[in-house]
């Protein structure tokens, strides 16, 4: 297929024709089989129906080792390009969906690259899907409120690979069910829907559940579900009915398992995929044991370090009014983590330990308010429904622009290009085109258009009509003279007539009207530099205009360029000036003859650098130092020499090794700082300190926060902020440090952690995306050619898994065969929920699991491929920051019962009530709903 001639298009009758087929036999239900070839039913009675109305895209078998199911033998897969290719399904307005996706990639395309593509929902981004294994469905789950008769569900932004889809599922809900005040607003993306106490690991879904919806067995032990199950965990069940007609009615199937807790104490940790973020959280509880007179069930559920957040005493037949019965608590609004523990443990007045039947977790998704034109280009296309061009589904503009449409990057897009050209347009000019102010290029040439050009006089920032090639009747309208932005006006080959305004003459103006027999130009009376091209023109007139309208326009093009050089070069002079400014004023110039007295001709080695030798020097008042020769004399080193000096002299942070100033003689370049008597993290993980004392692992986080340390003031950047978040955020003009390491993060007498080595450094300039193409920092550090603020990141990120593993970065030996850097090897673990295969044995397992799974999931961030993905460095402190607060409160929080949680606990990032804040929106929450809520 030719994608560049035939463009995406959906037959939306048809497949409306096919969703009323398959709602008579399933009300609410559609099951598309993308790639498939004929209807059938599968096992569970769920008719499924193939995608073949698309014209879009193409289709392929796949044979994945124990799949039998037939929906996942086929699959639909599109080009790797900047187009959104759009499902369009028909919905009732006002009632609640469940949308479901699923991707099982198979290696379709024999290629063993794993896809990275985006999906959305209408305007809203939903999720990236990112397959890393080919054998392994991966889920996509979101429940709306439908607001329209349709919805569009789109794949776009593929990275790698192709995008590709295996099913599509859309369930209707009835009633109350998953009604929040905030559903005009956000959507809810199924994070976690688990059935504890299953009697196998098969999920439970349809006919069980009638709104098929997807319960985990907790028996599964997948990378991202569940661990730590506590002692005297058991299995219960039973066959009595349980009455679930409330809340979110869970199947009965799935009430009539539970776990409890015999020995008093119910304890999980969850990796919420989605999170961290603000969710819907409800448990489920049910009676299922026959309880004697005088025995008991009343527990509490315990969050750590979050005492009065805990929910009040359960007790489930209570509550519920009757064994056997569903009762539903929960939170409408609350903000979790990725790694979620939790524990319900019971009451010290309670007999029996603690039950649980079921839990579901939901993340909340920010609807995008779309583009501002979505409903009159809607208007628009509505005049062409078979045409292929107005097919495409979706927003217009959002995530991705249709094929045939320009949008600009406000946050709330409008219209900035309409390019039908060739597209066979009959009839009029569509009216509603005319109220797209926002146009800029206006594009109807070669259609069979008639009638009159309409009015765009609303439309102010129009540059360059293109009306050429159609059958338009009528004058050249008046309003065109009154477009201040007017640049090109294409209207030749129309059937035009009357004159052509003098003041559109008198424009500096391209303007091309041949073709029109009856339409002639007036009286000429500008005098502007103008291009007008008439029906007397020949080709070689036609031929000189356009040679002269570039030359015009080269010229112009070389003036801005010219002035952009000046006011770069005018730019960079101030900054020069400004650094040198501070250096002069901050750096101590040291004599030569002082550093050898200090250091007794340069005596005692005590390290080295890419960029020199460090010796120990003792000053005559007792203060110990170091001092860096420089041993490169090259233009390279002192370069790095230099640099190093200019922005020593102006950042000033407890947590950066404090610098004491500089010698320049007898061809000597060297740098004096405070000695740090600890040396190197290097030398304490893997280098020759390691046979002293193991660090601890609450030290090396404490290290770790120091490398990023807050609450200082700076003599040139006098911002309140943090260590390395000081250098991109503090100082003005930013610094990115570009070698952060290990070896460059010293420690002194009291094993507090700062950053040195600022000899690649490099200062931001305002609006570059990068300082500089070329990577000049250590390999293992870095994973782009193009250094950013984010390279800090992915670079701290390293150094998190090194605290972690005791590994350094870049071994032949350590990480097994055909890997050889950490960031693959410990991603790798991680991901499959093995964190115990990256633990340094040295810790002897004197670390609580928690906070070790709260820095290793943030360290796999911070070394995202994208730099756009990666935290920044104040949200890396945080997480370091509550990991060390766990770590204060392990013991309090292992030693404390439910009914009595000690305020000394960890802090924890759960947070309720105030308002919910997602990126740039904030949607305010009353006091009332931030309680726990029973349904």
């Amino acid at each position: 297929m030719e994608y560049g001639v035939i463009l995406p298009s959906l037959l939306s009758f048809s497949l409306l024709l096919l969703m009323a087929a398959v709602r008579a036999q399933m009300p609410g239900f559609v099951s598309l089989d993308c790639g498939g070839r004929a209807n059938f039913t599968d096992d569970l009675g769920l008719r499924w129906t193939p995608d073949d109305q698309l014209l879009y895209g193409e289709t392929t078998n796949i044979s994945v080792a124990n799949e039998t199911r037939k929906q996942y033998q086929t699959l639909r897969f599109f080009p790797a390009d900047n187009r959104k290719y759009c499902y369009t399904l028909k919905v009732i307005s006002r009632t609640r969906y469940l949308v479901r996706a699923t991707f099982l990639y198979g290696n379709f395309d024999n290629n063993n690259v794993y896809p990275k593509f985006d999906i959305s929902l209408g305007a809203t981004h939903w999720a990236t899907i990112v397959v890393s294994d080919a054998s392994t469905i991966e889920f996509q789950e979101l429940i709306f409120l439908a607001l329209d008769s349709t919805i569009s569900v789109c794949l776009s932004n593929a990275t790698t690979g192709q995008a590709f889809i295996s099913t599509l599922e859309l369930r209707q809900f009835n009633g109350s069910v998953y009604l929040t005040q905030y559903e005009s607003q956000f959507y809810l993306s199924t994070s976690a829907r688990i059935n504890f106490g299953a009697d196998s690991e098969a999920p439970i879904r349809y006919p069980d559940d009638p709104f098929d919806r997807i319960w985990e067995s907790d028996s599964l032990k997948k990378a991202n579900y569940l661990v730590d199950v506590a002692s005297g965990t058991e299995k219960i069940s039973t066959r009595m009915p349980i009455n679930v007609n409330t809340g979110e009615r869970p199947p009965q199937k799935v009430m009539q398992t539970a776990m409890v807790g015999r020995n008093g104490s119910l304890t999980y940790r969850l990796n919420l995929d989605g999170f961290p973020g603000f969710g819907w959280a409800f448990t489920y509880f049910a009676e299922i044991e026959s309880l004697g007179p005088n025995e008991t069930r009343k527990f509490r559920l315990v969050l750590p370090g979050m005492p009065d957040l805990s929910k009040p005493v359960v007790n489930i037949q209570e509550n519920a009014q009757g064994k056997y019965r569903l009762y539903e608590p929960g939170y409408y609004n609350i903000s979790l983590p990725f790694v979620l523990s939790f524990r319900f443990g019971k009451t010290s007045d309670s007999s029996m330990g603690p039950l649980l039947n079921a839990m579901e977790i939901n993340k909340y998704i920010k609807k995008s308010d779309g583009s501002i034109d979505e409903s009159v280009i809607a208007s628009v296309i509505s005049l062409y429904p078979s045409a292929d061009w107005a097919q495409e589904g979706g927003d217009p503009c959002l995530p991705v622009p249709w094929s045939w449409v320009q949008c600009n990057s406000d946050p709330q897009p409008r219209i900035v290009k309409i390019i039908l050209s060739e597209k066979n347009l009959t009839g009029n000019i569509p009216s509603d085109l005319t109220k797209l102010i926002g146009v800029v290029e206006l594009w109807l040439d070669g259609n069979l258009l008639t009638g009159p050009i309409p009015d765009f006089s609303r439309c102010m920032d129009l540059k360059i009509i293109h009306l050429e090639n159609n059958q338009l009747t009528g004058e050249l309208p008046s309003f065109l003279v009154d477009l201040p932005n007017l640049r090109e006006l294409y209207v030749q080959n129309n059937k035009l007539s009357g004159t052509v305004p003098s003041h559109l003459v008198d424009r500096n103006l391209i303007l091309n009207y041949t073709g029109n027999i009856n339409l002639h130009k007036g009286n000429n009376r500008g005098s502007h530099i103008k291009i007008i091209i008439g029906s007397s023109v020949g080709a070689a007139v036609m031929l000189v205009a356009t040679i002269a309208s570039c030359l015009l326009m080269h010229k112009e093009k070389m003036k801005y360029l010219k002035q952009d050089q000046l006011e770069h070069t005018k730019h960079t002079q101030r900054l020069v000036l400004s650094l040198g400014d501070g250096a002069n004023e901050a750096a101590h110039c040291f004599a030569l003859s002082e550093l050898e007295d200090a250091t007794r001709k340069f005596e005692k080695k005590v390290g080295s650098g890419g960029f020199g030798v460090v010796y120990y020097g003792k000053l005559k008042d007792g203060n110990e130092i170091a001092v860096k020769v420089l041993t490169s004399n090259s233009y390279q080193g002192k370069r790095e020499f230099s640099n190093e000096v200019t922005l020593l002299s102006r950042i000033h942070h407890r947590n950066l090794v404090q610098f004491l100033g500089y010698c320049q003689e007898e061809g000597k370049s060297i740098l004096v700082y405070e000695l740090m008597h600890n040396g190197t993290l290097k030398e304490h993980l893997y280098g020759p300190r390691t046979h002293e004392q193991s660090i601890s692992w609450i030290k090396r986080l404490e290290i770790a926060e120091d490398t990023a340390k807050e609450k200082l003031i700076g003599l040139l950047c006098p911002l309140a902020c943090l260590g390395i978040e000081y250098l991109h955020t503090g100082c003005v003009p930013s610094i990115i440090h570009r070698d952060l390491k290990t070896s460059n993060i010293l420690l002194d007498k009291n094993m507090r952690a700062k950053v040195s080595d600022f000899g690649l450094s490099k200062l931001a300039v305002e609006g570059a995306s990068h300082v500089s193409s070329i990577v000049r920092g250590t390999v293992g550090y870095y994973i782009s050619q193009q250094l950013t603020d984010k390279s800090d990141v992915y670079s701290f990120g390293v150094i998190l898994l090194e605290l972690i593993s005791g590994q350094e970065a870049i071994s032949n030996e350590s990480f097994g065969v055909n890997c050889r850097n950490i960031v693959q090897w410990a991603k790798l673990h991680i991901e499959n929920g093995d964190i115990q295969g990256i633990i340094d044995p040295s810790l002897h397992d004197e670390y609580d699991i928690q906070s070790m799974w709260k820095i290793a999931e943030k360290a796999l961030m911070c070394v995202q491929p994208h730099g756009n993905t990666r935290p920044s460095m104040s949200e890396v402190l945080k997480e370091i920051q509550d990991a060390i607060s766990i770590e204060k409160g392990a013991d309090v929080v292992r030693e404390g019962n439910s009914d009595e949680i000690s305020r000394n606990s960890m802090h924890s990032s759960l947070v309720m009530g105030g308002s919910l804040d997602l990126g740039d929106h904030c949607l305010s929450i009353d006091e009332s709903s931030a309680q726990p809520t029973a349904r």
